[in-house]
């Protein structure tokens, strides 16, 4: 149903995952999963990051950032796509799917952020051990992460009036899980240069700015390990960044992938593909990142043992 004055539709229709839709079913259950990994880890790092004293440091303020960033990601998109998949109920109203393609779009540069203020406490930190304390005080933590925040906030909301504005003269129907912002906008019968510019523009702002920042933090790091004199206290060092390094392989590369089919992909790349490696771009970072710093992070992992075991019997030791 289209509003005749201004072409805006009552609902948009998320038809899933093109030329796969009788195989929903068994495309949920690996997205069930990661789901359920995804929200039992996160949350668990913020539960044990939020009353283990322990690990009220830099490095643990950020990883609880990037899980509150992950639930907020996937949780905007997955319950939805499970409902599409498990009930066919592919409707979803207009402003809500607005709302979805703001949180999307957000979070999805808070997690960027996020990587990047990572890499700059590691640096920080393998660079100028004796002051780490001093420079990454509570008030600056807070203040980057607010700072990280309304830089998605603000340069993601033009994407909405931008989406807002379309005509939609040529039906409703999204082929897709979820109102990602070129994929609603392609089906308007208006101009969508500007939508596709000004997020190339986005994608630059925030994902180009990050991984530059991350690169030159990395050059960095490892020119300082090189010159220490002790292989233990390289090893060490290097072994401090390995968990960062692969949150961010695994939120960077299938966002790559995602972002270069979308625009030059065209034909040679099937469509269901595409809207398959979508979902894992928002779903495999929250899946992977608890377990990989809970695998290796050792105050994480003695945490996690800590909890599981339960509190020490006090008798024997006369308390």
């Amino acid at each position: 149903m289209i509003n005749g004055t201004t072409l805006t539709p009552v609902s948009f229709i998320l038809n899933g995952v093109p030329g796969l839709q009788d195989m929903h079913i068994w495309i949920s259950l690996p997205f069930c999963s990661m789901y359920i990994v995804a929200m039992v880890g996160n949350c668990g790092l913020l539960y044990i990051i939020r009353y283990e004293e322990t690990l009220h440091r830099p490095m643990y303020f950020f990883l609880a950032m990037l899980s509150f960033t992950d639930v907020i990601m996937c949780t905007s998109t997955l319950p939805n796509t499970l409902r599409i998949f498990w009930f066919n109920l592919k409707d979803i109203d207009f402003n809500a799917c607005l709302t979805q393609m703001f949180f999307i779009h957000t979070f999805t540069g808070m997690e960027s952020g996020v990587l990047m203020l990572m890499a700059l406490d590691r640096y920080v930190a393998i660079c100028y051990p004796l002051r780490y304390a001093t420079i990454l005080t509570n008030s600056i933590i807070a203040n980057a992460g607010l700072i990280t925040f309304l830089r998605g906030v603000i340069l993601i909301i033009p994407f909405t009036f931008l989406t807002k504005r379309l005509p939609y003269c040529r039906g409703n129907i999204i082929p897709h899980t979820y109102c990602d912002h070129m994929s609603v906008a392609k089906i308007s019968c208006g101009n969508v240069k500007i939508n596709a510019v000004y997020g190339l523009m986005v994608a630059l702002l925030i994902g180009g700015f990050d991984i530059f920042c991350i690169t030159i933090s990395y050059t960095m790091i490892l020119r300082a390990v090189v010159k220490l004199s002790s292989a233990d206290a390289r090893q060490k060092a290097f072994g401090t960044c390995t968990a960062h390094i692969c949150a961010i392989v695994f939120s960077y590369t299938p966002a790559f992938f995602s972002f270069f089919v979308h625009r030059f992909g065209g034909n040679k790349v099937p469509h269901s593909l595409h809207i398959i490696m979508a979902n894992i771009y928002l779903l495999l970072p929250p899946t992977m990142n608890p377990i990989v710093y809970g695998v290796k992070t050792k105050q994480i992992r003695e945490c996690v043992i800590r909890l599981f075991s339960g509190p020490k019997d006090t008798k024997s030791h006369g308390i």
